[in-house]
């Protein structure tokens, strides 16, 4: 048991709604907003969209682009980049669309291309990127090799669970599920359910059948 525990109940109470008022006060002025400075500095901030305080790292947020009525959950990372001032090649490098909802501690890094389209939403912990090392040299530290971008596109309408990874060359259909945890390389069709490392699809919506489980490639 801690002091805090130690004191009387009273007291103890009247602490608590000052700590708890305090924290809702930081957090609502702490959000950031298309009118505020920070976001008056992305590219596009559209009207309706939050960036939920704490924010994590942003970077080059001129090469970032955010649709109206989005909202970015608490310590979740936006990048253009990796470092600020770093030149980049393409505008916007990260485009996020209208009423997605990202969920907290998510990393979206981007260096070349990565679309999210409208009404996607993800679970926590959810990373994409559109850049990783190679290893072509197998006598070179794989942190040392020259790393290479390939762009990521995720389809409107999809939900991404927790945990899940999007790696470079990555293109999502519209309307897809993306089961927790699942490591997502290459395309994914339209209206269909992928899981597991690699993901595979599971389930495909037929017209006239629903949803309908997936052996083989072949729907069941």
């Amino acid at each position: 048991m801690t002091w805090a525990w130690s004191l009387p109940p009273r007291v103890r109470r009247v602490a608590a709604a000052v700590v708890h008022g305090v924290h809702d006060w930081v957090a609502d002025v702490g959000a950031v907003g298309p009118d505020d400075p920070l976001g008056r500095r992305f590219g596009r901030f559209g009207q309706g969209s939050c960036l939920v305080y704490p924010q994590g790292a942003i970077y080059n947020e001129d090469h970032i682009w955010i649709g109206e009525g989005t909202i970015v959950g608490p310590n979740t990372c936006i990048t253009a980049g990796i470092a600020a001032g770093q030149p980049l090649l393409s505008d916007p490098v990260v485009r996020i669309g209208d009423r997605c909802l990202i969920g907290r501690f998510c990393h979206i890094v981007g260096h070349w291309s990565i679309e999210i389209g409208d009404d996607i939403q993800t679970g926590p912990y959810v990373y994409i990127t559109d850049q990783n090392h190679t290893y072509v040299d197998p006598d070179q530290p794989i942190g040392r090799q020259w790393p290479v971008e390939a762009s990521v596109r995720i389809g409107s309408g999809s939900w991404l669970g927790a945990h899940v990874v999007i790696l470079p060359g990555t293109t999502i259909g519209e309307h897809v599920v993306v089961a927790a945890g699942a490591v997502v390389r290459g395309e994914i069709p339209d209206r269909c359910v992928v899981a597991g490392v690699p993901a595979k699809v599971v389930k495909r919506w037929v017209d006239g059948r629903g949803w309908v489980p997936e052996r083989d490639g072949v729907p069941l």
